[in-house]
């Protein structure tokens, strides 16, 4: 129990979330995701359990309130070599348990979306309680998603994971936020690979400009389009590309949330 306490440092300093669960299904498209999806890969997973239910977990993507976000508790920590600096953030993976016939409950998997960080504990060796440690591919679950494919008790399992695609209700969403000139963009549901390579954003007077990665995906620019219709066309890890005219009429705010166009998945 103490190594698991430590290798779930990271995640236990985070607000907790809202008991909502919400699994998704794919259908892979893309070369690279279909890749992964075709193959079960080896890996290790925890879980933390949330103090007050009725708090709601951020984590590392950005995402805030996960519920509101439409995550629920379907959602997973990822290791430093699994994590890819926040790039990985919106993906989805199918889990299985594995290789433990005390603990794993047979027959099940889970479907969760990469929405937070497991930071490595370098005062541990990875197999000695470094369980996010490079070179491990780990993840750590709300024990709510984790009791889906294992008793509580198993602590540390072996699990198989891969990489799906993600299916989403309705559209993707854009929050702006910052102030003066400076734009953030925070990007979330988005169907399809889940995860986003590339944004651009264009007012009703300007061209389509590049957007930076801040974090997760939170995507920023140094740009003046207040009183104009914003639009944005986004390009996913696997190369798709949708494109979303006037998602916000020309009197936009910071802090407001648009609905735009979603990737399409089979």
């Amino acid at each position: 129990m103490r190594r698991l306490l430590l290798a779930l440092l990271f995640l236990a300093l985070t607000p907790p979330a809202i008991s909502h669960y919400s699994s998704s299904t794919s259908s892979p498209s893309s070369s690279s995701v279909s890749s992964d999806a075709s193959e079960w890969r080896p890996a290790r997973a925890t879980y933390y359990a949330a103090s007050n239910p009725r708090d709601a977990v951020g984590g590392a993507c950005g995402y805030g309130d996960l519920v509101k976000s439409g995550y629920g508790m379907a959602t997973v920590g990822l290791s430093e070599t699994l994590f890819e600096r926040g790039q990985i953030c919106g993906a989805c993976y199918e889990l299985r348990c594995v290789d433990d016939l005390r603990w794993c409950i047979p027959g099940t998997s889970i479907i969760v979306t990469a929405t937070n960080f497991c930071a490595p504990n370098y005062g541990f060796d990875p197999e000695g309680g470094g369980h996010c440690n490079p070179p491990n591919k780990h993840f750590v679950l709300p024990i709510e998603a984790f009791e889906k494919i294992a008793i509580w008790k198993a602590g540390n399992m072996p699990v198989q994971y891969r990489r799906i695609n993600c299916r989403r209700e309705g559209s993707m969403r854009f929050t702006v936020d910052g102030g003066g000139i400076f734009i953030s963009v925070l990007i979330t549901n988005v169907a399809g690979s889940g995860d986003i390579a590339a944004v651009k954003i264009k007012g009703s007077r300007t061209g389509w400009l590049p957007m930076g990665r801040n974090w997760g995906q939170n995507w920023h620019i140094n740009a003046d389009l207040k009183n104009q219709a914003l639009s944005f066309e986004v390009t996913s890890s696997d190369r798709s590309t949708v494109t979303a005219y006037n998602v916000s009429p020309k009197n936009w705010n910071y802090g407001q949330t648009f609905e735009g166009k979603q990737f399409e998945t089979p």
